[in-house]
């Protein structure tokens, strides 16, 4: 792009490139360009950039002005340089047309193979081999892939008419049909292209390869793409490069395959014996569709013994080259060995952690390079899954290829829709395909697992669910499709909606719930990985904990002290509830002593427990937040008990006393209503409660221990420096109270959460009452945003996402540019104000490796999330210190 910023060269050769220049020839076309560079065998091409996809896109979807002529240019060189030319009809070049965005998106843009045969060509293309059944198979893959990705011809319409053809001749493999078979297809499948598209399939090579290009640049905006993107949080502005290569067929006879093959094991991180699926006399859309059952990589070792050779040896090069496990895709060609394609591999979060630690051990990379390159936060999580127990599970029904680990139980559904719309309900669903696809990807994401009766290891299912963290079993071949509706595994019959268990760590079905282990946290490779991080971190992570257990937990995982103790989940026990209900409709406060009393002897022993669980670390607790009312029963409820008893004669005083209360106290607007340091100041009774039920623990635990807990109380709601000024006198008084009582000395804390905007702006003045603030990001995006979390996310949140509103869930990622921005502020003048705050994040975005790189540059001292996502805060946050 010149200074102007007009786009002066649009189209790449192979040979211009490398793998430094990913934002503009995308993944694929900087790592071909990379191993052009390098030497190994890759068939000749060129790349149209990603930039030249986004004029199309923005420019009316037509080519923007020069690119036809560019595309000549280096069509004629290609043609020059391999002694062939598009359409000839003696040497025909055929070429193949591949999508590649800057980072990788398995399955989910559009590729045409084959590009460049027509009535003319093939016979050209036969001649010249002397293997009309090569031909003649090239050609029939090509029109029905074209048609699919091109012309939009449903492609079931082929694949049925193949199915007939082979059921005619009694086959079950394509590659049983003969040449006069594949001939005659070939004139079936111009007729369903004709009789959908109303004209003939295109003659024009020319023609065919601008449309194809076309159709690549569209894919950038098709769902799966658009869904992948979303879920993987992959900017929409990127845009995909095209890739034009000469093509080189595994179809050509028993010397030739195709295959996938990663240079170490991507489920289990394993380097030893060769990794990946192959097929001999076919090409590479036959491994990844899971058209045909692949077989494993070691067996080309006695197939075409040469090409394994030097295929081993060119992986071990493209990982020392890269510095990371590949994930390569070859063809051989009457014995010659092609590069088509390599690629950081996806794997699973087993596979991450050893890679990682391996390849620091054996000197590839530091620990630095290894977190930042390497280790993604999210992904740690995964190995919290569940696993199948093995000890008590039954005998298996089936087993396939254990092509993703974790178990998964659930309702058997056979279509991606109903996996989508019964996840997004809540529901708990397996995905069981014949083969998954990429338009099966909105499926997949809602599934909580994923089976499939064809496919291997490299199949589009097993990729895609061990980079999302699914478990998956592909390749079950005793799973039987029925007309009716079902599905036969063995001897039992499935229906949707039936209870299924996959198991993607062995690779076995069952039938029903199999029973399920909680998983290892100890793993020894993610041990060493956290150790990477906390020596590389400078912001402590805690957790957000509301009992014992939920504390003792959070402290395993690593946690540096509890951010967030919620006091209102404490009050929800049957043994508590009645209490509280009779707490609140006491007649006054002189009646709501003896409640208090007894409120405060749990509340005491609750925060015994946490103070002992955390011994030595600080731990912050919140006092009780929400309406008060949300105790009570339902006003609804109380209402028709009132209106039935008035309607038969009855009585129910109960109902009539509660109403009362439950009416004096209901809101319109509850979440803006009397909660937080508003119930303080109107009930100051409830909050000198919990004080002192925190402040009589302390002591204990310190008397107990001989050490005294760091006590961080926290005022929820506060928007004004005079609230928190009332509350912060209130806890001291109570506090200083019990201390004498007790005969003790514990230092404590008086902070406020954040969660209004005007306290962020005020944050300055709120901070001369305050020894610390903690973000409380929920209600902070809510009140910045004016979206309410569960109106959001369950109606008008997902249209927001697919109109690119919104390119990501505010609940789940901050938003830098508004709730971020008032952050910043708060961050910047309160310490001006107050130099030695202490700041920190107490919200789900805790837990986020995104939001996560954003408070580390805001400055903030430590983040807090659930106990199950400390470890992935501890990796995001040493990340951020490294600037990843």
């Amino acid at each position: 792009m010149g200074t102007t910023g007009v786009i002066t060269k649009r189209v790449y050769d192979f040979s211009e490139g490398g793998r430094e220049m990913r934002d503009l020839l995308g993944g694929k076309g900087a790592n071909v360009a990379e191993m052009t560079r390098l030497g190994l065998p890759v068939p000749k091409g060129f790349t149209i950039t990603t930039e030249t996809c986004i004029e199309y896109l923005r420019g009316g979807h037509a080519f923007p002005l020069g690119l036809t002529r560019e595309v000549t240019a280096h069509l004629e060189a290609l043609e020059q340089a391999v002694g062939k030319r598009l359409g000839d009809a003696e040497n025909p070049l055929l070429v193949s047309v591949r999508s590649g965005a800057k980072f990788s998106m398995p399955g989910m843009m559009d590729t045409v193979l084959n590009l460049g045969l027509n009535d003319i060509s093939v016979e050209g293309l036969a001649a010249r081999t002397g293997n009309p059944r090569f031909a003649y198979d090239s050609y029939r893959r090509f029109i029905q892939m074209f048609g699919d990705v091109v012309a939009e011809v449903p492609k079931e319409h082929f694949e049925r008419a193949l199915n007939q053809m082979k059921h005619r001749r009694r086959v079950e493999q394509d590659v049983d049909l003969t040449a006069a078979d594949l001939t005659s297809l070939v004139e079936i499948f111009k007729d369903i292209y004709r009789e959908h598209r109303g004209e003939a399939f295109p003659q024009d090579p020319r023609a065919q390869l601008d449309a194809a290009i076309r159709a690549v640049f569209e894919s950038w905006d098709n769902r799966r793409a658009r869904d992948y993107r979303r879920l993987n949080r992959i900017d929409h502005d990127l845009g995909t490069a095209v890739n034009v290569q000469q093509m080189v067929f595994g179809n050509t006879g028993p010397n030739s395959g195709t295959g996938v093959a990663f240079t170490r094991n991507n489920v289990t991180g394993e380097k030893g014996e060769p990794f990946g699926d192959f097929l001999i006399n076919a090409q590479g859309e036959d491994v990844v569709a899971g058209i045909r059952t692949p077989r494993p990589l070691v067996e080309l070792r006695d197939e075409i013994p040469e090409a394994y050779d030097q295929l081993i040896r060119t992986m071990d090069h493209l990982e020392q080259t890269y510095r990371n496990m590949q994930d390569v895709e070859f063809t051989i060609e009457d014995g010659a060995l092609y590069m088509l394609q390599t690629r950081n591999g996806k794997r699973s979060a087993q596979a991450m952690v050893r890679i990682a630690v391996d390849l620091v051990a054996e000197g590839v990379l530091s620990e630095q390079e290894a977190l930042t390159s390497l280790v993604e936060p999210d992904q740690v999580r995964q190995l919290l899954l569940p696993q199948l127990d093995l000890e008590r599970a039954s005998t298996p029904l089936a087993k396939g290829v254990n092509a993703s680990p974790g178990a998964a139980v659930g309702a058997v559904v056979f279509t991606a829709d109903e996996a989508e719309r019964l996840g997004k309900a809540g529901e708990q669903v397996v995905l069981v395909r014949d083969e998954t696809t990429p338009d099966d990807f909105h499926g997949m994401i809602e599934a909580q697992g994923i089976l499939t009766a064809r496919g291997g290891k490299t199949s589009h299912a097993a990729i895609v669910a061990v980079g999302m963290g699914k478990p998956a079993v592909c390749g079950v071949t005793a799973i039987r499709f029925g007309d009716d509706g079902t599905m036969r595994i063995g001897s039992e019959t499935f229906r949707e909606g039936d209870r299924i268990t996959i198991d993607g760590t062995t690779g076995t079905v069952f039938a029903g719930d199999a029973p399920l282990v909680p998983p290892d946290p100890d793993n020894p490779f993610l041990q060493t990985i956290l150790e990477w991080a906390d020596r590389a971190r400078t912001m402590a992570v805690r957790a957000n904990a509301d009992t014992p257990d939920d504390a003792a937990r959070a402290r395993a995982f690593g946690a540096e002290g509890i951010g967030l103790c919620r006091t209102e989940h404490m009050f929800q026990g049957d043994d508590r509830l009645p209490i509280v209900q009779s707490m609140i409709m006491a007649e006054d406060a002189a009646d709501r002593v003896p409640y208090l009393d007894q409120l405060r002897v749990f509340q005491t022993s609750d925060f015994e427990g946490i103070f002992r669980a955390m011994a030595g670390l600080p731990v912050t607790i919140r006092l009780l937040d929400p309406p008060l009312h949300e105790f009570l029963p339902s006003l609804i409820e109380l209402s028709e008990r009132v209106a039935v008893a008035k309607a038969t004669g009855r009585t129910d005083p109960e109902a009539v006393e509660q109403l009362a209360v439950v009416q004096q106290l209901h809101e319109v607007n509850p979440m803006l209503g009397t909660r937080g340091c508003r119930l303080g100041i109107e009930w100051p009774d409830v909050y000198r409660m919990q004080v002192a039920a925190i402040m009589t623990a302390a002591c204990t635990i310190k008397r107990e221990t001989g050490a005294a807990p760091i006590v961080e109380i926290m005022i929820p709601l506060v928007g004004f420096e005079e609230e928190l000024r009332i509350m912060r006198a209130q806890v001291i008084e109570v506090a200083e109270i019990v201390l004498l009582e007790q005969r003790m000395a514990v230092e404590y804390a008086v902070g406020t959460m954040i969660e209004l905007p005007r306290a962020a702006l005020r944050a300055a003045q709120i901070a001369r009452e305050a020894d610390f603030f903690s973000f409380g990001t929920n209600d902070l995006t809510q009140t910045t945003l004016g979206f309410s979390r569960d109106d959001a996310e369950n109606k008008f949140l997902t249209h927001y996402l697919q109109n690119n509103v919104i390119t990501f869930n505010p609940f789940e990622t901050i938003d830098q540019d508004g709730v971020g921005r008032l952050i910043a502020i708060a961050v910047e003048e309160s310490r001006a104000e107050k130099p030695g705050i202490k700041l920190g994040i107490c919200g789900e975005h805790g837990g986020d490796p995104a939001s996560v790189m954003f408070f580390h540059g805001a400055g903030l001292d430590y983040v807090s999330c659930s106990p199950f996502r400390v470890q992935t805060a501890r990796i995001a946050a040493a990340r951020a210190a490294l600037g990843a």
